[in-house]
């Protein structure tokens, strides 16, 4: 049975997740936004309250608190900025947990416990020029010499990439599967910025996120030590996947808080706006598009609470989470979409913050997975034509702190 009724530790994560977005983001994020800038006493602070490593085991370093814990983070930092939820996504969502469940027992405490604490900083490579979607199009490779591999690679799209400590990347271990497209020859790895052969770059121009860091990693013959293999050999794509069940939920929970901002947004400046005499609240039209915005948010947290209650039970839960992904993405580029209307030429100007909602709207619709990925995934799963098959790692059963 489902209880909808959050714990003591829960509400007190939002509360104070809550205060710290509002006192310490929310007074300068237009500015960060317009100038394209990545503050990095941010993440330290994010640290201190002990949120990059959330629901990362005491013994790991984190808090120990729940997935649901996790969810209620992200839906309060994207509440004033993508750009807080991003981090979440990469750093714990992609990095922590999948280290958490597929990493040996000395490269969590190695490279899980300084993430978690925020010593160290992570993120997940996988995309690169020519494979978004498509991750089997990956062409980095990873050839073994005797006890390293090395690795020859680029990747593209990565957040955090330019100041991120460690990245888990992904490369062709087998390089004749890699000839028959079969993803059993992919494997992944923990790689550090200090490895020689590691660069990265920032990319500018951005439609949105632009206080966030969004790069490049070039791989030149990199050497990486074989006990920094992720999994074994040949479970890279598994070990991608598995990672994308965790960073999605990350993304479905703060797309939710994003619909909330442009509905409270919305709310605050009908009241006060007024044509013709009155407000413009009281006009038909405007009341449709906010009452959608209440039904879009309420059901999009049902669907990210489900998937976090079952995270929280180690149940596998790829299909609710994609679910809650696609819908809560779209429903947020629904709601940032009618908070510009609602507020006309304004919402046009950064002046006001839905300019701002509408163009870091779009990321998520695209990232981890684009919508249409997701419908896809969704009617295979009706169809029959999907079924999840048992894997070797699932996220670990969430343990009430002694």
């Amino acid at each position: 049975m489902i209880d909808f009724e959050f714990t003591e530790e829960q509400k007190a994560v939002e509360k104070m997740v809550r205060e710290f977005a509002a006192k310490e983001v929310a007074p300068r994020i237009r500015e960060l936004d317009e100038r394209g800038e990545y503050d990095p006493s941010i993440p330290k602070k994010m640290a201190e309250l002990g949120l990059l490593g959330i629901c990362v085991p005491e013994e790991y370093g984190g808090a120990g608190f729940d997935y649901i814990a996790l969810g209620l983070a992200c839906e309060e930092l994207e509440y004033v900025d993508t750009f807080l939820r991003v981090f979440m996504s990469v750093h714990v969502g992609l990095n922590c947990l999948t280290l958490l469940s597929w990493g040996t027992e000395e490269q969590k405490r190695r490279y899980l416990i300084p993430q978690a604490k925020g010593e160290k900083l992570a993120t997940y490579a996988l995309t690169e020029p020519n494979a978004g979607s498509d991750a089997v199009g990956i062409q980095s490779t990873a050839v073994k010499d005797g006890d390293v591999y090395v690795l020859n690679g680029e990747k593209i799209w990565i957040s955090l990439a330019d100041v991120a400590d460690q990245f888990i990347t992904f490369a062709w271990t087998d390089l004749e599967k890699k000839k028959k497209r079969d993803h059993s020859g992919i494997s992944a790895f923990i790689v550090e910025r200090r490895f020689q052969g590691v660069e990265t770059g920032t990319l500018h121009g951005k439609l949105g996120v632009r206080a966030g860091n969004t790069g490049w990693i070039h791989y030149q013959d990199v050497r990486v030590p074989r006990e920094n293999l992720l999994g074994r050999e040949g479970e890279g794509f598994k070990i991608a996947m598995f990672a994308l069940d965790q960073g999605r939920y990350t993304v479905a929970a703060g797309a939710t808080g994003l619909i909330r901002a442009c509905r409270d947004a919305s709310v605050k400046y009908a009241l006060e706006r007024k044509t013709f005499g009155r407000p413009i609240a009281e006009y038909q039209l405007i009341k449709e598009m906010i009452a959608e915005m209440e039904a879009d948010y309420q059901a999009c947290r049902l669907l990210w609470l489900r998937s976090g209650w079952m995270k929280n039970r180690g149940l596998r839960n790829t299909r609710e989470t994609s679910l809650a992904k696609w819908m809560a993405t779209v429903a947020s580029e629904r709601a940032a979409s009618n908070a510009v209307q609602i507020y006309g030429a304004y919402g046009y100007s950064n002046e006001y913050p839905v300019e701002r909602f509408y163009r870091n709207c779009k990321g998520a619709v695209i990232y981890e997975g684009t919508r249409e990925i997701h419908k896809l995934m969704q009617a295979d799963y009706v169809l029959g034509f999907r079924k999840d098959k048992p894997v070797r790692c699932t996220l670990p059963k969430w343990e009430p702190k002694r």
